[in-house]
């Protein structure tokens, strides 16, 4: 049996509309990625459990937090707080009396 050419303009449609939520949606997700932790926390925290998998989480993760440093180039200068004592440390301030190696990473 055929379909009618109303229920093949509605399912038509509703493709479309479908398509372009997904679409605006990701555009959102890509959009808080690129935000600061803390936004991109708050947007991630209301996410409901299925929609990570309609999206192309990791992709897009992957390609906004890239970052422009390559091999063997210097790090960017920062400060950041120590474990022991919750005093401020410069990094530019500890490789300018010996070289400084960072790691990234889990220890898990």
């Amino acid at each position: 049996m055929a379909m009618s050419k109303i229920t093949k303009r509605w399912l038509s449609g509703t493709l479309v509309l479908l398509l372009c939520a997904w679409m605006g949606f990701t555009g959102y997700i890509y959009w808080a990625m690129h935000q600061p932790p803390e936004v991109f926390g708050h947007v991630m925290a209301k996410m409901p459990m299925p929609a990570y998998f309609l999206f192309p989480f990791e992709t897009m993760w992957t390609s906004a937090r890239k970052g422009s440093l390559k091999v063997g180039d210097h790090a960017p200068d920062f400060t950041l707080q120590t474990l022991d004592t919750k005093v401020p440390v410069q990094l530019a301030s500890l490789w300018a009396s010996k070289p400084v190696v960072l790691v990234f990473g889990s220890y898990t």
